[in-house]
């Protein structure tokens, strides 16, 4: 067992789960163990940022306070950021073609999974499916993509 490849898998599958199973491939790591590693990345991360989602929403929106109230101080105005960028109405257009099944499923994949993880916090927060979908999605993806890897290398 290669301990330093199994943790670079755990640590790819925690942030940027689309290229985790990549390093098990290249180096000839057993696949099971890079399924293993790269969906418990995956797992651990999707649950502890969808858990503290709001956390991290509230401590945005009290930076952004802080910035504008410092702005208007020094007499500066402030310049609010964009809304209605391309990716976020590319996560809307998701939302709201998919729902709950898109937004677990494929933001996680192509953004990141702390990122995924929070966009389906904060529109499916409340809903009691949206975390066992997003772990059982993030697990599906772990095996599909390492078998992909492994067909390809």
């Amino acid at each position: 067992m290669n301990w330093g490849i199994l943790s670079s898998i755990f640590i790819l599958g925690a942030f940027k789960f689309l290229f985790s199973a990549i390093p098990g491939a290249v180096a000839d790591i057993p696949i099971w163990q890079t399924i293993i590693a790269s969906g418990a990345g995956a797992v651990l991360s999707g649950f502890f940022f969808f858990s503290a989602a709001d956390y991290f929403r509230k401590r945005s929106f009290h930076k952004m306070l802080k910035r504008k109230q410092a702005a208007n101080k020094a007499g500066i105005i402030y310049k609010e950021k964009r809304k209605f960028t391309r990716v976020n109405k590319g996560i809307v257009h998701i939302k709201r073609l998919m729902g709950v099944y898109g937004i677990t499923l494929i933001s996680p994949l192509f953004l990141s999974v702390p990122i995924g993880a929070i966009i389906a916090a904060k529109f499916y927060g409340k809903r009691t499916e949206t975390l066992p979908l997003l772990l059982l999605g993030l697990g599906a993806h772990s095996f599909w993509l390492t078998l992909m890897y492994y067909a390809i290398y």
